[in-house]
């Protein structure tokens, strides 16, 4: 942890000519985007996968007319195809897992009073007047409800809530967007009326792609509970990843 803390305040120093009191803050957004670099290219993978199970839908069709009375030997042979095929579903969490770790270090760093036995004076740095070691409620609490939401605090979270709500929304319309693309089938095999899709999913794995699309205003939630570097770190990353889809997808 304390390796980290250096390498923040590092980047901090790094930052100061440029960004002043915030330059923490913007050390964050810098290590953001250093991991969302190391995992591009595994996006970039899962990007590939996501038009190959899209390339083998024709295929998944047949075998769907051929076993679709018989659930198993459907989900059997689609999970052949995609073995021979070298195709997974599952090949596009594989991003999301890797940066959970580095979100739980922030998260970790800016909770935490000591960091290797001494204090933790990341604590005192700001994006302009919030804190990075507190949250939304430390800032509704200044002043009131509505002091902490119109006082400079509330404000930068306001900034952030409307960030990672048009983000948001814009993931939603791509989420929505490629299920149309793809509609999901369940694991039975019955496909709507007149779809084309991914006959044979895993057993959960359709109702879960369904509910995928609204995951995305989950990010309002966080940033509302977490300390404001882990926002940050949350509305930096959900950015990049909209960005990155709306261009591997396209």
């Amino acid at each position: 942890m304390s390796v980290f803390a250096h390498l923040v305040e590092q980047l901090a120093d790094l930052l100061q000519p440029l960004c002043g009191a915030s330059a923490a803050a913007a050390a964050i957004v810098l290590f953001t985007a250093l991991v969302r670099l190391l995992v591009h290219p595994l996006s970039r993978a899962a990007a590939r996968g996501q038009k190959a199970r899209t390339a083998l839908q024709p295929q998944i069709a047949e075998l769907r007319r051929k076993y679709g009375r018989n659930p198993e030997k459907l989900q059997r042979a689609v999970l052949e195809l995609h073995t021979r095929e070298k195709v997974s579903p599952l090949a596009g969490c594989l991003p999301g897992l890797l940066q959970v770790p580095a979100f739980f270090l922030l998260y970790h760093l800016f909770s935490s009073d000591t960091i290797g036995g001494r204090a933790n004076e990341l604590l005192g740095h700001r994006l302009f007047a919030a804190p990075l070691g507190e949250r939304w409620v430390d800032a509704l609490d200044g002043g009131g409800a509505l002091g902490g939401l119109l006082g400079g605090a509330g404000l930068v979270y306001a900034g952030l809530f409307v960030i990672a709500g048009g983000v948001a929304a814009f993931s939603y319309r791509l989420g929505r967007r490629a299920l149309a693309a793809n509609p999901v089938v369940p694991a039975g095999g019955v496909a709507p009326a007149g779809a084309a899709g991914a006959g044979g999913q895993l057993p959960g794995l359709g109702a879960a792609t369904r509910v995928m699309p609204f995951m995305s205003f989950f990010t309002l939630v966080t940033v509302a509970v977490v300390p404001l570097a882990a926002a940050l770190y949350v509305v930096t990353s959900t950015t990049w990843s909209v960005v990155e889809r709306a261009v591997l997808y396209r």
